[in-house]
């Protein structure tokens, strides 16, 4: 046994074997974007789960959405996620997730649009938010068209979705037109800073090393912006000041995750501005460890369907 693999999850050891062994680069990145669009081509065709796939473009805009409703609903609307794909600001699609989702939409009876937002270095920020913000502000004035409540609204991020996700709550908390009832962050990249990522000896070893995190923050930001004074919290959330006013959170962290370390400092944070917050952290566990069919990826995305339930006051639940 290495000392990479020492430390895991001995149910992810088969998953880690699928995960990237190198970092994220300019010079292979249109391999890297398929090789990640592979991996969600070559997944299972969609079961006969009685849900249906729509792909439309927001009227107004570029931005490409994917819907997921149920086939059959009754008259009364129905809660709705806005799902953000990751593939660190570089890569990635709308379908990203997308067996999860289906899962959502058959579980909870929830609408899921997923936001194919424009990647980076080719749009930099602020392309992505906006892009996020176009599709959420579509998703509440056409509500009414979706068959969705538009009081039960939230939002879902995926590594660097989770950064579009919680740069996401700010926005709506800031500009006042919207409303969010949750922010779901999964292992979301928060923080361009490099010393957000110091090297511990344990951390980022698996699947997501710090020249990829440094790669997508770059392109994003533009490579002289990183980690300098001018970064606003609508692209790197941690540099937010207040988080006061924003919707209730759940974080869901692996403790062998790169990101892990900053996870928890805005849980933390958020705690402290009176955010009601629910933290999980998996041990043994490394970034992306939930696309694999693991007891414990289950056991994870079980408890982010809880979250999402409680979230959207599904059955009666409160928010987290």
């Amino acid at each position: 046994m290495s000392g990479t693999d020492s430390g895991v999850d001995p149910e992810l050891r088969p998953l880690m074997a699928r995960m990237p062994t190198r970092p994220l680069g300019a010079a292979t990145l249109e391999a890297d974007r398929a090789a990640m669009r592979g991996v969600w081509a070559s997944a299972a065709p969609p079961p006969d789960d009685g849900v249906v796939r729509e792909e439309r473009t927001v009227p107004g805009s570029d931005v490409r959405v994917v819907t997921l409703a149920p086939a059959e609903r009754g008259s009364r609307p129905v809660p709705a996620l806005l799902f953000v794909h990751g593939g660190g600001f570089v890569g990635g699609t709308a379908d990203n997730g997308a067996p999860f989702q289906r899962r959502i939409v058959t579980e909870l009876g929830a609408v899921v649009v997923s936001v194919d937002y424009r990647l980076a270095p080719e749009h930099r920020y602020p392309a992505q938010i906006e892009d996020c913000y176009t599709a959420l502000q579509w998703l509440h004035d056409d509500a009414g068209d979706l068959g969705v409540d538009p009081s039960r609204i939230a939002v879902e991020g995926v590594s660097a979705g989770g950064a579009l996700a919680a740069s996401l709550a700010l926005l709506v908390r800031d500009r006042g037109e919207l409303s969010l009832v949750l922010q779901s962050l999964v292992y979301p990249m928060l923080d361009d800073r490099p010393a957000a990522t110091e090297p511990d000896g344990v951390t980022g070893r698996i699947a997501w090393f710090r020249e990829s995190n440094a790669f997508g923050w770059a392109s994003l930001l533009g490579p002289d912006a990183v980690g300098g004074p001018d970064v606003s919290p609508y692209a790197a959330p941690a540099r937010a000041t207040d988080l006061a006013g924003l919707p209730p959170a759940y974080i869901g962290a692996a403790g062998l995750d790169l990101l892990v370390h900053q996870n928890l400092d805005y849980a933390k944070r958020l705690i402290a501005a009176g955010v009601p917050t629910h933290v999980e952290v998996c041990p043994r566990a490394f970034h992306g460890f939930d696309v694999g069919s693991a007891p414990v990826s289950e056991a994870f995305k079980r408890n982010r369907l809880v979250a999402l339930r409680r979230g959207l006051g599904i059955d009666g639940q409160e928010h987290p």
